[in-house]
């Protein structure tokens, strides 16, 4: 068969709905060498291409007045050219110069090393050029604008929007560009429907077919914002119906112990703590126990901010639930069973477990408690992990914590009882359900102290519940928090030594382990400088990520009983590290870190009674840095978090590296929370009166709503064909 001939075949098959299969290389124009390039952005079929959505838009309408131009701000002017030069300046290189006459005055447009676009620019020809204005010897001038070309007759302000699509290396806009237009040639027209006709009227949406072409090629600002409002709305309404059947379907197939908290046994647990819960501690606690009490399995989310006692919160869980016999088991004469529920905690880092591990020991170490604590982390002897195991598996240990080793092993409970998983946001979404197993399931509670706005969380966790610790222990305090600059920097050192001269402790934390071709702070280096500099005088320890874990576990022992002044340390100490005598830290080249790091590795310094004090050290020229800015200024989790959202967007707030979920298309979850709270309440309408989305009215949204979800959240409903 001929190429022309696969192309008529291809066409063909369009017209009977397999228009979205077609290969790329097979549309007019794309051909097989920049099908090759787009691949590179994963864009194979038509599918692929309308799919890939714009990131920005360039707005060609040529509306904008002289008068109102802005530095650095886009615009597009309308106008005629006066005259265009040529010249060669310095080491050869071009320089093109064309003056452009608008409605309020006369603009330079500049090129360079571009001779090539000098014929086009003839005078007395219209345009309209776009890009960001600067002011240069009292003129506006336009650096290197796009241009459109208008003809004789056409309006001077007809409405233009050049999409603006993400890209990889070698591959150009007017490669996808092009790529997407012939797509929507062959597909837009013939696109199947998702969403139900009522629901379309109701909300008052486009059609799939206006709405693709208006996301591509928007006619005007308001067509740009319904189209996107409908793919926006279709793709959280998709999630969360799919959340919904997920959990749907937990709550037909699963059972859970009852664990029942009564007071006596509330009383009891609290009494084991050294200090009194908070109300909001006390709060969450309630809204557990009464989860826990039914077969149901609980699906909760605890968030709370660095230091509000969420660990407390989960001990107190665990407790409770190794507190309850199996049905049909009572304790032994020494108070002891085999037969009580198990709770398992994991964690993100061995340096986490190991501190949980303590505190559930030393809780129970003072009432001579029956229960037993296991520790199992990937660094253990194969012999210790074995035992460890025979014991889980008999029961004879209740209290089980761990690292993702509680998952890579082969480890399995008794009766396990509870789950609880340790800042959520490392392991993915789902990989919670990968400690279920046998005939019951475990309650299961998922923690993070990196606050999520809660649309946010209300679209990601559609599936949990949410509680919230928004109240720290008496006595804590705001960390003191300062940038220092590099002309900063011998000041700060003097600070730091008097306050550890006064008794105090400190951590050193830094970018990397390795010197780096950016020019960062290396853990090696910055503890020979400190060593032999500033703190020559104060005993100083070393941890990063790449030491043995019975290493990590000797310094920070060494470090909790005061025999280290500072720790040099990454990242590694950036999670439930609690040394209440440590409150002091230098963050070295802190523009490095993201700002829920930055976040997380102050709160190692507010876990005592007396105040924690934060210096971030950054470059000279980063100081105007937005993050720094919005770290330095609180350090309220919860508003760090909306700021987080506003300046990287929501990017992989899924899980989705981890847990192989689908990326959210073109839904913002901060700047979308209305739309997203509007699809939470349409979606649980709809399943509240067809769980199973059999309506036919439904058809297309549940086959499109499989083929995304399906395998991600395991729903194992009847496909529609």
């Amino acid at each position: 068969m001929s190429t022309e001939d696969q192309n008529n075949t291809d066409i063909a098959e369009a017209e009977t709905g397999s228009d979205l299969r077609i290969r790329l290389e097979r549309l007019p124009g794309v051909g097989s060498v920049r099908a090759a390039k787009l691949a590179k952005l994963g864009l194979v079929t038509v599918r692929d291409a309308i799919m890939h959505f714009p990131r920005d838009y360039r707005d060609f309408t040529g509306g904008h007045c002289f008068d109102e131009l802005v530095e650095g701000e886009h615009a597009s002017l309308a106008g005629t050219i006066l005259s265009g030069s040529l010249r060669t300046i310095s080491r050869g290189r071009s320089m093109l110069t064309v003056q452009v006459e608008t409605e309020g005055g006369v603009v330079r447009c500049v090129w360079f090393n571009m001779p090539f676009l000098a014929p086009r620019f003839t005078v007395g020809r219209r345009l309209v050029v776009a890009g960001q204005p600067r002011r240069n010897d009292s003129k506006w001038e336009f650096s290197h604008p796009e241009v459109r070309w208008l003809d004789d007759e056409e309006d001077s302000t007809p409405v233009e929007w050049l999409a603006v699509y993400p890209l990889t290396d070698g591959v150009q806009q007017s490669h996808v560009r092009l790529a997407v237009q012939a797509a929507l040639g062959v597909s837009a027209d013939r696109l199947e429907e998702s969403l139900p006709e009522s629901l379309l009227r109701s909300k008052n949406l486009m059609s799939i077919g206006e709405a693709i072409r208006s996301i591509h090629r928007p006619e005007s600002r308001d067509a740009l914002e319904a189209a996107r409002r409908r793919f926006v709305y279709q793709e959280l309404l998709m999630l969360q119906l799919a959340l919904r059947l997920h959990s749907g379907q937990q709550d037909t197939r699963q059972t859970a112990p009852a664990i029942n908290i009564d007071s006596k046994l509330d009383n009891r647990i609290k009494a084991l703590f050294s200090h009194e819960f908070t109300n909001a501690q006390k709060r969450v606690c309630a809204e557990i126990a009464s989860d826990m009490r039914r077969t149901k399995p609980m699906n909760r989310l605890l968030q709370g901010d660095v230091g509000s006692g969420k660990t407390a919160v989960a001990a107190y869980c665990m407790l409770a639930t190794a507190a309850t016999f199996v049905l049909g088991h009572t304790a032994g004469e020494d108070g002891s069973s085999a037969s009580r529920f198990q709770a398992a905690i994991m964690a993100p880092t061995e340096l986490l477990a190991r501190q949980h591990y303590q505190t559930l020991t030393s809780l129970l170490l003072e009432r001579e408690s029956p229960l037993q604590v296991g520790l199992l982390i990937g660094g253990q002897r194969a012999a210790e992990r074995r035992e460890l195991q025979g014991r889980i598996e008999s029961g004879e240990v209740q209290l089980v914590v761990g690292t993702q080793a509680l998952i890579c092993s082969e480890a399995a409970f008794a009766n396990l009882g509870l789950v609880v998983i340790d800042e959520q946001h490392r392991f993915g979404v789902l990989q919670r359900s990968l400690l279920r197993q046998g005939t019951s399931d475990p309650h299961t509670l998922v923690m993070t102290a990196t606050p999520i706005p809660r649309t946010v969380a209300h679209a990601v966790y559609g599936d949990l519940d949410i509680s919230v610790i928004d109240e720290l222990p008496p006595g804590r305090q705001e960390v003191a928090t300062y940038r220092v600059s590099q002309d900063q920097v011998d000041q700060w050192w003097d600070f730091f030594r008097k306050k550890l001269k006064e008794g105090r402790q400190g951590y050193i934390v830094v970018p990397t382990v390795d010197v780096s071709g950016r020019d960062m702070a290396s853990i090696s280096s910055a503890f020979e400088s400190l060593a032999n500099g500033h703190l020559e005088a104060f005993r100083l320890g070393l941890l990063h990520g790449r030491m043995k874990p019975e290493q990590k576990a000797s310094v920070m022992a060494e470090f909790r009983a005061n025999r280290f002044d500072v720790l040099v340390a990454t990242s590694v100490i950036e999670v439930g590290i609690d040394v209440p005598n440590a409150t002091l830290m230098t963050i070295l080249d802190a523009e490095n870190f993201g700002l829920a790091q930055l976040h997380q590795l102050r709160g190692r310094v507010a876990r005592g009674r007396m105040q924690g004090i934060c210096g971030a050290v950054t470059d000279e020229e980063l100081n105007a840095s937005p993050r720094i800015d919005a770290f330095i200024s609180t350090t309220d989790g919860f508003r760090l978090a909306e700021q987080d959202l506003v300046l990287r967007g929501p990017g992989d707030i899924l899980g989705s590296r981890q847990s192989g979920s689908p990326p959210l298309y073109l839904a913002d979850l901060l700047r979308d929370g209305e739309v997203a709270s509007e699809a939470r309440s349409d979606a649980k309408t709809i399943f509240e009166s067809d769980p199973a989305l059999n309506d036919t009215r439904f058809s297309r949204l549940k086959k499109v709503l499989l083929g995304r979800w399906s395998a991600t959240l395991n729903l194992g409903l009847e496909k529609v064909s």
